[in-house]
């Protein structure tokens, strides 16, 4: 079809900051992590979907399945409704756990 431009996993985008290969970012409605390192406004690569280990809010344990939220602000994953919805975590983490491993869905960001 003479429309179709890409499947969309992985989007290539200008970094709203500088960013370290593996930090998850939401740029605009559009949440995905950095498959390199890229300055502030260079072209990267974002990975939308897949399973990722992302920081979490300390002293939270997260079970599996659990709805995942991006804190903006605090650069983290949380249960918390507030944020964009993510994804959902993949397996569980205990409270003292840095991270958790979430599966991205690839949904924009509300």
């Amino acid at each position: 079809m003479k429309n179709y431009v890409q499947l969309g996993d992985n989007l290539t985008l200008p970094a709203p900051a500088a960013i370290a290969s593996g930090a998850a970012t939401l740029i605009g409605s559009i949440f995905g992590v950095a498959s390199t390192d890229a300055a502030q406004g260079e072209d990267c690569s974002f990975v939308r979907v897949g399973v990722f280990n992302l920081p979490k809010v300390a002293g939270t344990a997260i079970t599996p399945g659990a709805k995942l939220y991006w804190d903006a602000a605090a650069q983290n994953v949380t249960t918390v409704a507030g944020g964009p919805l993510i994804g959902a975590a993949a397996t569980g983490a205990a409270a003292a756990d840095p991270a958790v491993a979430a599966l991205l869905t690839g949904q924009i960001a509300a």
